[in-house]
């Protein structure tokens, strides 16, 4: 086979030796000197298109997304198959950061996936129905799973209310990465993949509140739950949601809650101090239940206080609120 006039053949030592030197340097974080590399074996091979895949993956690394873009589209020009090449994901992530939906959209349709609507100039590749998932907030720091909604293959909207250590907010839309690090496992028994984000794609204005509760029981605060989501926002128990891993457990596969009973999460292997990966669990029981609950709400300003006292009112003889903050 010839492409652009030469004969396809394997890569020669030189091309590899590079190639695999510039990959120890990702992993060493090292992008620039990483780039040097990749773009001399692209010099060297440039009729193969895992000289521009592998360039188009350090772009993504470095956010760089016209450069992502460019080496990606480069890649797919020199691609041997019809659909389902990882190149084209990486292209649909590029065009999505960059909100360059046509691409987009011929990005994930050439990957081999189906794209409902007409392609337009402004028009998001919606409707895809993907689904819930996880996303690994922070990846590289004090990693968060929360839960959301896919809006398409490189985001979701975060459904859960994150800690205010990873600077997200509920409501707000990430970036992430196409190969899931994990799954979560429901009561109810479907599996759902763990993404890594890769950076906020759009922020949410809703603030994030941390507030100490007194709920007698659980259908107390589960009533919280249900007033700030009749609302159009949300609130979430962190007392019970919200536990920590180790980074192998994280993201491994794992069931999303403890199950019942009375015992000791086998997966946290956090100590004082030493905590690991965040992660935040769908609901479940147990059989004790504890009054005081440290409880998020994302809630507008104007509304929380509100929402707090129309909780209050409805039982007073159950439900209590103090110290109310906003963290994030």
């Amino acid at each position: 086979m010839k492409i652009f006039g030469k004969v396809r053949h394997r890569p020669s030592a030189s091309w590899r030796q590079a190639t695999d030197r510039a990959f120890t340097l990702i992993g060493d974080g090292r992008y620039e000197d990483a780039g040097a590399l990749l773009t001399r074996a692209a010099d060297l091979e440039p009729w193969l298109s895992e000289s521009w895949f592998n360039l188009a993956l350090l772009h993504k690394f470095r956010h760089d997304w016209e450069q992502a873009r460019a080496a990606g589209l480069r890649a797919v020009a020199l691609l041997d198959r019809e659909a389902g090449a990882p190149d084209w994901w990486n292209v649909g992530i590029a065009a999505t950061a960059l909100q360059d939906w046509p691409l987009a959209r011929r990005a994930w349709q050439a990957y081999g996936l189906k794209v409902p609507g007409e392609a337009s100039a402004s028009g998001e590749p919606l409707g895809m129905e993907l689904g819930s998932a996880a996303v690994r907030l922070s990846p590289e720091g004090e990693a968060e799973v929360v839960w959301g909604r896919r809006l398409d293959p490189a985001r979701i909207e975060v459904l859960s209310i994150p800690l205010p250590s990873s600077g997200r907010r509920w409501g707000e839309v990430v970036l992430h990465d196409g190969v899931p690090h994990g799954e979560r496992v429901t009561a109810a028994g479907p599996a759902y993949p763990v993404f890594d984000e890769i950076e906020l794609w759009a922020p949410s204005p809703v603030p994030t509140w941390v507030v100490l509760l007194e709920a007698a029981t659980e259908a107390d605060r589960d009533a919280l739950e249900r007033l700030a989501a009749d609302a159009g926002f949300a609130a979430e128990d962190w007392s019970s949601s919200v536990r920590l891993l180790c980074r192998s457990c994280s993201e491994s596969r794992m069931p999303s809650d403890e199950g019942e009973g009375e015992h000791l999460d086998p997966h946290d292997h956090s100590e004082p101090g030493h905590p690991g990966p965040l992660g935040h669990r769908t609901a479940g029981s147990g059989s004790l239940w504890v009054a005081e609950r440290e409880c998020g709400i994302a809630a507008p300003s104007g509304l929380v206080r509100g929402l707090l006292d129309g909780w209050v009112a409805d039982s007073p003889d159950t439900r209590e609120w103090r110290d109310l903050e906003e963290v994030c």
